[in-house]
């Protein structure tokens, strides 16, 4: 089972992508705060990191920085979301996908499971 971690700061949107997720036979950690997301990558290992581009008081780029900064994090898949369009931004500074606000579940799944 593949393993999500989710850093989002809407609580509507933790809900609706962990019962998704779930659905999809993924195993959710869905943080309680973003304040330490790069730490929770470390305690929680996940194989995925599904993160929001802007996470309250936080920039979402400068935290995927920070975990990449990190080699042992070198084969962690990370999909940013943005209801912005800054894919060639998130891409660029460590991402390895890119989904756009409002998107489709399986969009997203098919993200997921690369």
């Amino acid at each position: 089972m593949s393993k999500v971690l989710l850093a989002e700061d809407d609580q509507t949107m933790v809900t609706l992508l962990t019962t998704l997720l779930r659905m999809e036979g993924f195993e959710v950690i869905a943080l309680a705060s973003v304040s330490d997301v790069p730490g929770a990558v470390l305690q929680h290992r996940p194989d995925n990191l599904l993160i929001d581009y802007h996470l309250g008081r936080q920039n979402g780029i400068e935290v995927v920085e920070a975990i990449r900064s990190n080699s042992a994090n070198k084969n962690l898949n990370i999909v940013m979301a943005s209801g912005l369009n800054v894919k060639d931004d998130c891409l660029s500074r460590g991402a390895n996908h890119f989904i756009l606000k409002p998107f489709m579940p399986d969009d997203l799944i098919k993200l997921l499971k690369k």
